[in-house]
């Protein structure tokens, strides 16, 4: 018992010398750390002190040449006293204060102290700094200002050779120009007697502004050719050409008020001076973009004139169409009001369909009126062509609708004309395809027909006797008539395209019996089958022969069918 006693109280005490060993170490490496970041402000507040100022002080001192320069000379002396004797001084004090409070191991007042002294040197770092950039603006300024002009130099004698190269493209803009180089030169010669007084603070002014005319001059160089060229002659020509083809349209009737062209053209010609007053002293802003735009409305009066111009074409059109419709329209209700009395004997008229009649002559009149009132419009130079066009369209096309109630009337009233005519010209079409097939069964000669050939040719010719007798009878019957014409237009297509399969079956047929000749000595198989494609065609079994000579051929050539279709197709 004693023993496990003595056990624990031993733990105790080791753990105890143990934990008491860790934090000290842990105290004293905090305690390393702390004067570690101490070490460090004091190594910036000896690079502060080290500020290269009085080397760059001493390089101002030979160039003091007037008493401004000599005011900053002693200014910079004053400032840089005050950062090394005051501010460093206070910096020092603080570093001890902070070595004080670690040995007396005041942490908070140290933390405090720490953030108080970071802030100073960041300061007196920062005043360093500023004032070793200001003394070398100026001790550098020589070196620095003349490569910006020698740079300057050489862009100037850039755009000088470039406009003594193309001085004509300038015209009487170039006299403006050369006075402007002449202000650069003036500019470079004050730079250089300013370098030579030391006056840096000039220097900074004349060297922007010879930055900011050189750019200004390469846009002059640049621009003015084509603001010239734009100013001068093309827009004036183009106001020239406006002008002649608005006198010369105007002279040829058409109505072209509403452009207004000649205060158009007088106040383009206003703006285009008042941008080159503003070219002549080489104002350039916007000058460009005007210019384009004024090009761009000018050549959309050429639109405007071609648009009028075709829509004129156009109206002579529509109007020549409007009024061949207006008269074919106006006689053929005439001449049914004329035959009115007789079609009512022939026919049961209901009062259903006169209403309709009389409503669609209403409504030519309604169209013919508008129409004159259109004309009158455009010939009092009311309106353009580009809008008479359409409206003279609409009339069309309100025109060509009573038309087609005109002949849904006519058709009520069981007009039987049309559908006579519609008759013959079918029976001239459906006797030409007759023709066309005996045609094209006698250019082939083919061994055998076969008789449901002929039973569909006697069929064709019985449906065409038919047509022919209906339109011999008098009156004729229109449903009988169109029916017959159905029946026989039906039977001769089909014959029609029994004569093509049938021709065109043999012609392939024949063709690969043929092609396939050349193959019959290599194969006994292919003498067998060509020789019974040979008799089908002769029985007249075309189709037979093509499919037993293509089967075939296929033995020795896999692709002949795709072959004899392209040459047929």
């Amino acid at each position: 018992m004693d023993g496990a006693i003595l056990l624990v109280v031993t733990f105790i005490i080791v753990a105890v010398i143990l934990i008491t060993i860790v934090l000290v170490v842990l105290q004293k490496h905090k305690m390393t750390k702390l004067r570690n970041e101490i070490s460090e402000l004091d190594k910036e507040k000896n690079i502060i002190a080290s500020t290269p100022v009085l080397s760059e002080l001493s390089k101002v001192e030979p160039i003091i040449k007037n008493d401004k320069m000599g005011e900053k000379y002693k200014s910079w002396q004053r400032r840089f006293e005050v950062i090394r004797d005051d501010r460093i001084t206070q910096i020092n004090d603080m570093l001890i204060e902070l070595d004080m409070e670690i040995n007396s191991k005041n942490l908070k007042s140290f933390h405090k102290k720490l953030a108080k002294t970071e802030i100073e040197i960041y300061k007196a770092r920062e005043s360093a700094n500023e004032l070793l950039d200001e003394i070398k603006e100026i001790t550098l300024s020589e070196e620095k200002y003349r490569s910006i002009v020698t740079k300057l130099k050489a862009k100037y004698r850039e755009l000088s050779k470039e406009f003594k190269d193309h001085m004509s493209d300038y015209e009487d803009i170039s006299d403006v120009i050369e006075l402007q180089f002449e202000n650069i030169e003036k500019r470079f010669t004050d730079f250089d007697s300013t370098m030579d007084n030391n006056e840096y603070d000039e220097v900074v002014h004349i060297v922007k502004a010879l930055d900011t005319m050189i750019d200004h001059m390469s846009i002059v160089i640049e621009e003015v050719p084509n603001l010239v060229l734009l100013a001068e002659k093309l827009i004036p020509r183009r106001i020239e050409e406006i002008e002649n083809i608005s006198k010369d349209m105007e002279e040829k009737g058409y109505p072209i008020g509403y452009l207004k062209i000649s205060y158009n053209m007088e106040e383009s010609r206003k703006n285009v001076n008042t941008i080159l007053d503003r070219i002549r002293v080489l104002n350039l802003e916007d000058c460009m973009f005007e210019l384009k735009t004024m090009l761009d409305y000018l050549d959309s009066i050429f639109n405007e004139f071609e648009k009028e111009k075709l829509a004129r074409k156009q109206y002579d059109e529509e109007t020549s169409t409007f009024e061949k419709k207006f008269r074919k329209t106006t006689k053929i209700i005439r001449d049914i009001y004329d035959q009115l009395d007789d079609i009512k004997s022939m026919y049961d008229l209901k009062d259903d369909d006169i209403i309709v009649l009389d409503n669609i002559s209403r409504r030519l009149r309604q169209i013919n009126d508008e129409y004159k009132e259109m004309k009158k419009n455009l010939e009092e130079k009311k309106s353009p062509y580009s809008i008479v066009v359409g409206e003279i369209t609409v009339r069309n096309q309100l025109l060509c609708t009573l038309e087609e109630d005109l002949d849904n009337s006519l058709k009520s009233l069981g007009s039987m004309y049309d559908d006579e005519v519609r008759a013959k010209e079918q029976l001239e079409e459906i006797q030409e395809l007759l023709r066309q097939c005996k045609s094209k069964i006698r250019s082939y000669k083919l061994p055998i027909i076969m008789n449901n050939y002929f039973i569909e040719l006697s069929e064709a010719n019985e449906a065409i006797q038919e047509i022919i007798k209906e339109l011999r009878k008098k009156p004729i019957v229109i449903k009988t008539l169109n029916m017959r014409v159905d029946t026989a237009r039906d039977l001769i297509l089909k014959l029609y395209h029994t004569t093509n399969e049938m021709v065109k079956t043999a012609q392939m047929a024949e063709m690969a019996i043929v092609y396939g000749n050349k193959f019959r000595s290599s194969m006994t198989e292919i003498q067998v089958g060509l020789s019974n494609a040979e008799m089908l065609f002769l029985k007249g079994n075309y189709k037979e022969a093509l499919e037993v000579s293509i089967d075939t051929i296929k033995l020795v050539e896999p692709d002949i069918y795709e072959k004899l279709l392209k040459y047929y197709g």
